[in-house]
């Protein structure tokens, strides 16, 4: 790593992006585990790209890494928030630049890792320059949520910007009520701020996109839903709605959790019934966002493309990228 710092002036950071079921955490355990059979073992630490793993108490909906994982391999930004508090993308970038250099410092490989393209885009592109939050609007903003509802506001930001709004959940209000405000104070849709297509220059950046055929990865994502149920999912967002989490809560927006407050699922007498109609929800839902994860990736500068279960040319690839000796 050394190294590479001589050559470039420019600590190296590892990115690697995937979307849920592709394989990410498995790919990382075996390069850079305690425990590995790889040269890169336990010489790197991972930040995790998850936008839902930064909140305590969702564990098994967002397959977040365990003690024994992480006993093995150190991760990062991983239960830094309560579910009700919202964790945007520049708290990410921020955080996420921190922990690279400490990371460094101690003398291991920052491994940028997860599959929240939004993140990853702008980790590595850097963020775009919206105007400053105002106060005034803001609170003009709430309390016209709070007047007349999530719904209103969603629909007339599908109006003035419907490219972030198709980024955007319905009841994510925290998302909603900024990008109206950028819509509102600068007169332009707060997506014609998101055009920076060069990589930054704050470290050397080695970035890899894993893929698996469609297929494949459908019935991977099925089959992680099918775990999730029987390692107690139900139970998991039962303890949260009585430890006070309500649906509005940025938390409870992710898929796995806002599907089991679906008011429409409600009709159902059965309560087995009822969960078999949300866990094909959370299949569905998961599915496309895996589709759509990729989109806020495609174009990066100098990302490579890699099938997840090519270890060896992954490993040959951030040997000969990052430049380590």
């Amino acid at each position: 790593m050394l190294d590479s710092v001589k050559r470039t002036g420019q600590v190296p950071v590892l990115v690697i992006f995937a979307p849920t079921a592709c394989g990410k955490t498995e790919l990382a355990l075996s390069l850079f585990a305690n425990d590995a059979n790889s040269p890169f073992a336990g010489k790197a630490e991972v930040i995790s790209a998850d936008s839902m793993q930064v909140y305590k108490g969702l564990n098994v909906g967002t397959a977040k890494p365990d003690s024994d994982i992480t006993s093995r391999l150190p991760h990062h930004l991983i239960d830094v928030n309560h579910p009700s508090v919202p964790f945007s993308v520049g708290d990410f970038v921020r955080m996420a630049d921190n922990l690279c250099l400490q990371i460094f410092k101690r003398g291991k490989i920052p491994v940028v890792l997860g599959g929240t393209g939004f993140y990853i885009r702008n980790f590595l592109l850097g963020l775009p320059k919206t105007p400053e939050s105002d106060d005034k609007l803001r609170f003009a903003l709430k309390q016209r949520l709070e007047k007349e509802g999530s719904e209103v506001l969603y629909l007339e930001l599908k109006k003035l910007d419907p490219e972030s709004a198709s980024r955007i959940h319905p009841n994510d209000h925290y998302r909603i009520l900024r990008a109206l405000e950028v819509c509102t104070s600068s007169g332009k849709p707060r997506s014609s701020f998101e055009n920076n297509l060069k990589l930054r220059t704050d470290f050397k950046f080695c970035t890899i996109i894993l893929h698996r055929e469609r297929q494949e990865l459908y019935q991977r994502i099925n089959l992680r839903v099918e775990q999730m149920f029987r390692l107690g999912l139900p139970e998991e967002v039962e303890n949260l709605v009585a430890s006070g989490c309500t649906p509005d809560m940025p938390g409870m927006q992710a898929i796995g959790y806002r599907e089991f407050f679906d008011n429409s699922l409600k009709l159902f007498n059965s309560k087995q019934e009822r969960l078999d109609v949300i866990k094909q929800a959370i299949c569905q839902n998961s599915r496309r966002y895996a589709k759509r994860q990729y989109t806020f990736v495609k174009g990066i500068p100098e990302a490579t493309s890699f099938f997840a279960e090519d270890r060896e040319g992954i490993e040959k690839y951030i040997f000969s990228n990052l430049l380590l000796t």
